[in-house]
């Protein structure tokens, strides 16, 4: 006996589904609702590392005359270091290694966005971004690099 009622049940469901009456209109919402949580007020870790490498950086670089952003293994680094530590032993110079420190990986990220240069040495002098060692070096060649250090 279920399986005569099965039959009229899917019958009379085909014969629904093939007749020639439009169906039944379906209410569509006119706006969307937002069930997404509110989002935090509080920065994730990583905003508050980006924060404090851009308070770091520019606290360095406004404080010193030349602020060198380096890493201890990098050989470009060591000779922009030496060069200027040499040549202007008496100005105030702030040398920061960021593979030392431990937001170092954020602040190569700040100074690649504020300078447009993703590597080091990143070199200020008197808080103007003036490159890496070659531009340094470029600088010091051409006889630039003293006027710009003491002005």
């Amino acid at each position: 006996m279920l399986l005569p009622r099965l039959y009229r049940s899917f019958s009379s469901g085909l014969a629904s589904l093939f007749s020639s009456s439009p169906p039944d209109p379906v209410s569509i919402p006119t706006s969307i609702s937002s069930t997404a949580a509110p989002s935090s007020s509080k920065p994730s870790v990583h905003q508050r590392k980006l924060m404090a490498a851009k308070d770091l950086v520019e606290t360095a670089v406004s404080d010193s005359t030349i602020t060198i952003f380096s890493k201890t293994w990098c050989p470009y680094c060591k000779r922009a270091k030496q060069l200027l530590t040499t040549k202007f032993p008496n100005v105030p110079t702030k040398i920061l290694e960021l593979d030392e420190l431990d937001e170092g990986s954020e602040i190569q990220s700040y100074l690649a966005e504020k300078t447009g240069q993703g590597t080091v040495p990143s070199i200020f002098i008197n808080q103007k971004h003036v490159g890496g060692c070659d531009n340094v070096v470029g600088l010091d060649s051409r006889g630039e690099l003293a006027s710009l250090v003491a002005a």
